[in-house]
């Protein structure tokens, strides 16, 4: 391992500007993304009943729409469920109408085309705890960052914490954008995965930024250029490792853990792979730019130090 280190040679800071446009367009287009379309909120955020059923055979969703467009249920989002035999049927909230009563009619109603229908879940979340979570969601995200903004400050110093907060904050734009511009589910689940990406992502940019401060202290007599440079491609190895590792894993849950976690898999899949990206394109490049030298990272000298070695 030690050989590969010191073959690599990778100028990664000569291609910070091509990474920067590249990022920059990714954000723009997933902002650009949230604002026209928005996320395509899960029950959890806006409320209403979720009615999960089961055929015996593969059923056409048409045939299922257009029984509940003749009906009350109208408004109702049909989609399959892991399956073309299980259905996810999705109301939003109905004044006057309670979960065993909505979710009886809708049984009734697709009995009447199919004996072989059964109920396998039922749920409500009334609208007021949906934007309850909303709101709770979106603080965590910004608490957590704040902490991270403040414990990078004082491990390291303040121009690598904004350095490691763009990285953040670019992760969870664009994992948020690219569920914006698939219009994926996005519910509690997602959320959790998208604070486990900043925590991912925290992880490996304080791993490289240990490197970059070592390295400050070890060349005294290269550029902050070279030493970023050398300090990723001292970590890249563990990166790319650490990275592939956790992609099989989320693979796994991806392909057989079943539609519940889907969402979750899904960005954290591309949470890991955004975040790999940035520990090395973002966090270290703004750093650079906000103009870190080696003094920003010695130690300060208390006065009368020097005096008293002298007695």
């Amino acid at each position: 391992m030690k050989l590969i280190k010191e073959k690599l040679n990778i100028d990664f800071m000569g291609k910070r500007k091509l990474a920067a446009f590249f990022s920059i367009s990714l954000m723009v287009i997933s902002i650009a993304s949230l604002a026209v379309q928005g996320l395509n909120f899960g029950i959890d955020f806006t409320g209403g009943t979720l009615v999960e059923v089961g055929y015996a055979q593969p059923v056409e969703l048409e045939s299922i729409r257009s029984a509940l467009a003749a009906s009350e249920f109208g408004e109702a989002t049909v989609q399959s469920f892991g399956s073309t035999s299980d259905v996810l049927i999705r109301l939003a909230p109905k004044q006057g109408s309670n979960t065993a009563d909505i979710s009886g009619a809708i049984l009734e109603l697709l009995r009447a085309g199919d004996q072989s229908v059964e109920m396998r879940r039922v749920e409500f979340v009334g609208p007021q705890v949906g934007e309850e979570l909303t709101e709770d969601g979106g603080l965590a995200m910004l608490y957590a960052l704040l902490g991270i903004l403040i414990y990078v400050a004082l491990r390291f110093q303040m121009r690598f914490s904004v350095g490691a907060i763009a990285a953040l904050v670019h992760d969870v734009v664009i994992t948020i954008g690219i569920f914006s511009i698939l219009q994926l589910n996005f519910d509690l689940t997602v959320l959790a995965a998208l604070l486990a990406v900043i925590g991912y992502s925290l992880n490996d940019t304080i791993v490289v930024f240990d490197r970059i401060r070592e390295n400050f202290h070890k060349m005294r007599k290269v550029t902050p250029v070279e030493v970023m440079n050398t300090s990723l491609n001292q970590t890249l190895s563990r990166t790319i490792i650490t990275s592939l590792t956790t992609l099989l894993v989320l693979a796994a849950l991806f392909l057989v853990g079943g539609q519940i976690i889907h969402g979750f898999a899904t960005a954290l899949i591309i949470g890991v792979l955004i975040g790999t990206y940035s520990s090395i394109f973002v966090a270290s490049p703004v750093t650079l730019a906000l103009g870190i030298s080696k003094e920003d990272l010695m130690p300060v000298e208390k006065e009368g130090v020097d005096q008293k070695s002298h007695i």
